[in-house]
């Protein structure tokens, strides 16, 4: 099983570390002559460096601020058109600095891999967590930009947003909540909210490939999302089966219904912080820049089924 690549039809491969020379990806099964619109991948690539719009660069961590992210295509693509070959990209590390992290060379992070990643392999890169860190879901979003240019000749579209900081869900409040959790040496956690529209009834199969478990699977693979709902969700224990059983989240059996599919996802507050006593540059919501990944990963999920 090779846990650096998704999907089976139309795949990423996801390499490189967060303090290495760089990151990056290759995508097969693109379709030839898909064009790309590589400033929207750019846009994408703000959008998980500098966070959602309401937000925007409030308690981001210094390094994604300074982080150039520009993608040098390898392979696949010539005058902007896919050539039906293997894609390969890479966003080389320009602001990497992993002397600031020399003390966890001996030493393990609460609530981070460190510890679990060198009993599974005997070694680690201790640079910030290597693989396990958050730079690596750059290469995550611009696979989900390819993917989501293709599912949109399809008439599907795809977009998140962040719904909820904390116990916060008036939007214009978002940077004020982060920001006093900044201020303290803390941090906080969210939830992103994803609609899928113009997907075609009958999108997912029966019992172990249904959509919302490739969803699921797809959008648990992020760092730090700790949970995954979709129509009624756990608010739906509470409520009598007459009041809500025509709730689906366009989703039935598994299977799509024809109308919104819609989900929501909760990322948890960084362990990584000044008040915990832990060095480096981290954010203080992780989940304001959790939402182009989100997006593509759900992209990733959804083109692989139809």
């Amino acid at each position: 099983m090779n846990s650096n690549t998704f999907g089976k039809d139309w795949t990423f491969t996801s390499f490189g570390e967060s303090h290495g020379r760089a990151i990056g990806g290759v995508l097969d099964g693109v379709r030839a002559g898909l064009k790309i619109d590589f400033d929207l991948i750019r846009q994408e690539l703000e959008r998980r460096s500098k966070g959602v719009k309401e937000v925007r660069s409030e308690g981001v961590s210094a390094r994604a601020l300074r982080e150039a992210d520009e993608v040098e295509w390898l392979s696949g693509v010539m005058d902007g058109v896919t050539l039906g070959t293997p894609i390969a990209f890479i966003i080389r590390n320009t602001d990497a600095r992993p002397e600031d992290y020399e003390w966890l060379k001996h030493n393990y992070r609460v609530g981070h891999a460190d510890k679990v990643y060198e009993q599974k392999y005997g070694i680690r890169d201790w640079r910030s967590g290597g693989r396990a860190s958050a730079r690596e879901t750059a290469a995550r979003v611009v696979a989900g930009a390819v993917a989501k240019q293709e599912l949109a000749e399809r008439g599907v579209r795809i977009q998140a947003q962040l719904v909820k900081v904390g116990a916060e869900t008036d939007p214009a409040r978002f940077e004020e909540v982060i920001t006093d959790y900044q201020r303290e040496g803390d941090s906080i956690g969210g939830i992103i909210e994803c609609r899928i529209s113009g997907l075609p009834a009958g999108t997912g199969e029966p019992i172990f490939d249904k959509l919302q478990a490739h969803l699921a699977y797809a959008v648990m693979s992020i760092n730090a999302c700790k949970g995954f709902e979709y129509g009624t969700g756990f608010g739906g224990v509470t409520q009598p089966g007459s009041a809500i059983n025509h709730i689906s989240g366009g989703i039935s059996g598994g299977i799509s219904d024809g109308g919104e599919v819609v989900f929501r996802c909760v990322f948890k507050p960084t362990p990584s912080t000044p008040k915990a006593g832990v060095k480096g540059r981290h954010d203080a919501c992780v989940a304001t820049r959790a939402v182009p990944v989100v997006e593509a990963m759900t992209a990733l999920a959804v083109i692989n089924l139809i």
